[in-house]
């Protein structure tokens, strides 16, 4: 079982494994750079160095990146949609030169251009920032929305449509988000809906696209188009929710992270990532 948390890397891109290490976490994400900006400062020698030296201290364990959420490759505006597709690649040189097998990213927003034009400018440019950063390995998850505004994604139909569309599908998985894809209404708290949820996802994109969790509890009611996070089991997902995901042996290998509100003392996480260890029966 790999379960972990987001972490910070104020201080460097190598204090994010230190912070995994104090609630002994077995999954990581992280942004490679500050996401509030577009401007991405290289990556030197040293952080590389450094870098790989952290990691292998933590231990041989999934890990993955998420992209900035300044970067939409589904704009209909020339300006920002140029920058997104930079920003993007960028995004994927870096991941690779930090041999983080796994960039993970909001589809995009199709800004009232509608879901279908959207998707369409999406791939284009998806594909078109693949190729761009010259990279090979690294696998792009696109993430599970919540539905607010004009996000794309929010749907296993809308998800599916990208990866068909692409030209570099190969490259391409899924990250389920479960705070975004309950408000998105897929539910996960009785035995049958957690099932149906899941039998869906496997017919209409497929299981084995899945690569990443995001084990998030929410604030909102099911169904809500609303993106609220909260602590594991003090939301509207609840702990049966979590309990039946946690006992799914299909993904016990799969990498789950907690993107939950914390303080710098970590205290949050560790006692999340207690209620999801005690919920797969290993706490």
């Amino acid at each position: 079982m790999f379960l972990g948390s987001h972490m910070s890397i104020a201080g460097g891109l190598h204090m994010a494994f230190e912070h995994i290490r104090a609630v002994d976490g077995t999954a990581l994400q992280i942004f490679t750079r500050n996401q509030r900006q577009w401007k991405i400062p290289p990556l030197t020698k040293y952080d590389l160095d450094l870098f790989a030296v952290a990691r292998e201290q933590w231990g041989d364990y999934p890990l993955a990146a998420h992209d900035s959420y300044l970067i939409n490759l589904a704009s209909p505006k020339e300006e920002q949609a140029e920058r997104s597709r930079i920003g993007f690649a960028k995004e994927l040189q870096r991941v690779e030169a930090l041999k983080i097998p796994f960039l993970v990213t909001h589809p995009g927003s199709h800004l009232g251009e509608g879901v279908y034009a959207g998707i369409e400018r999406y791939a284009a440019a998806l594909d078109r920032a693949i190729e761009d950063s010259g990279t090979d390995e690294a696998l792009v998850l696109l993430e599970t929305t919540a539905g607010q505004g004009t996000n794309l994604g929010s749907t296993f139909e809308e998800l599916a449509a990208i990866i068909a569309a692409s030209a570099h599908a190969d490259r391409l998985g899924v990250c389920y988000d479960t705070c975004h894809t309950f408000a998105a209404g897929y539910d996960l708290r009785t035995p049958a809906a957690y099932a149906a949820t899941f039998e869906a996802f496997d017919r209409i994109i497929g299981l084995d696209r899945l690569r990443f969790f995001h084990v998030n509890d929410t604030k909102n009611a099911f169904d809500s188009r609303k993106d609220r996070h909260e602590h594991i089991g003090k939301g509207e997902i609840g702990l049966d929710g979590f309990r039946n995901l946690m006992r799914d042996e299909r993904f016990a290998d799969i990498p789950k992270t907690l993107e939950t509100p914390k303080e710098k003392d970590l205290k949050d996480d560790v006692r999340n990532l207690n209620t999801l260890r005690e919920l797969a029966g290993k706490g």
